[in-house]
């Protein structure tokens, strides 16, 4: 980073800054955990009874401190310190749903600031009567791919309906999806015959989100079905270089998803759509409490989730992931 031509190559410069801060943020901690693992040696030997009673809550820390290294030690995969694209889509449950789906980019970029990350959003399609119908955007900080990639799948919303006059319990489903962001030094064979591209006008009702030139680009990978859609910039140009980028993230993923055997066991007769497919359950009603279906984890505090405290759920996935 010190050399004077590192910012010559923009994209370059900043997945090696990526990878550094990924880096720091396991390192950080183990070397201050070494500093207090000797600081406790001393205490010891010192044998001052004032001292002693500060040993057990040092302790205490030191274990919590361990734990959550443990827990990063988990971020192994070949892709776990990249970015993260995620996409949010509105499923069953009509208007619920919609406004469900903005409340998932809600509770992702309250995350995502929460930990010090950038949010750079790509793709706004808002529905006409309220919440959103889809949205993609990126999540850019240390291991994000690592922590979000539990999050694709199905996630169930059960609530009283703020839409519905007779105020009558709704169920929704909003599907989450998540890749890595790769570089070009990542290579993925895609002939262009097999991808279709598909240039149209920005949509949604513009405003702070969208744009609203004819620039935004639409791929379709024919062989997968795999659609990927990006307006966020006004360049054209910039939009279809960030539509390839995510269509390669897409495949690398789906390659990814192969290799992984076990997991794919685990997942292999679960429904992508619709009534018991879900991740993850919300619920508003008639009890306030989330719980995730795999790996049991649950909080009390709606709100508190909603609100980006998410880290919990994540942690318990990275370890049921290799129970």
């Amino acid at each position: 980073m010190s050399a004077p031509n590192f910012w010559d190559d923009q994209e370059k410069a900043q997945t090696l800054v990526g990878k550094l801060r990924s880096l720091k943020a396991v390192l950080k901690p183990f070397d201050e955990m070494l500093a207090e693992l000797t600081d406790l040696e001393l205490m010891f030997e010192l044998d001052d009874d004032e001292l002693s009673a500060e040993i057990p809550e040092k302790l205490k820390h030191l274990e919590e401190q361990l734990e959550e290294l443990e827990t990063k030690a988990l971020l192994n995969g070949p892709y776990d310190g990249n970015a993260a694209i995620v996409t949010v889509n509105a499923r069953d449950g009509g208007t619920d749903a919609n406004d469900w789906a903005e409340m998932l980019f809600r509770m992702y970029s309250l995350w995502a600031k929460s930990n010090g990350y950038d949010v750079e959003l790509l793709d706004w399609q808002e529905n006409e009567e309220a919440g959103i119908n889809s949205c993609g955007f990126v999540v850019r900080g240390p291991m994000a791919y690592g922590y979000l990639k539990g999050e694709a799948g199905m996630h169930r919303l059960v609530r009283i309906s703020p839409f519905n006059s007779e105020s009558k319990r709704q169920t929704s489903f909003a599907a989450v999806d998540v890749s890595p962001e790769i570089d070009d030094s990542i290579n993925i064979d895609i002939r262009d015959e097999d991808v279709r591209e598909d240039t149209m006008r920005a949509s949604g009702a513009g405003g702070q989100h969208v744009n609203k030139t004819s620039s935004a680009i639409r791929l379709t990978h024919i062989p997968t079905n795999t659609v990927v859609y990006c307006q966020m910039e006004r360049s054209q140009h910039k939009n279809r270089a960030m539509a390839w980028k995510m269509l390669r993230a897409r495949l690398i993923r789906a390659e990814e998803e192969k290799r992984e055997l076990a997991m794919a066991e685990k997942y292999k007769n679960m429904a992508k759509v619709g009534f018991g497919s879900q991740i993850r359950n919300y619920f508003l009603h008639p009890d306030q409490r989330v719980k995730d279906s795999r790996t049991g984890y649950q909080v009390g505090n709606f709100h508190q989730v909603l609100d980006g405290g998410i880290q919990g759920f994540l942690d318990a996935f990275l370890r049921w992931r290799v129970v």
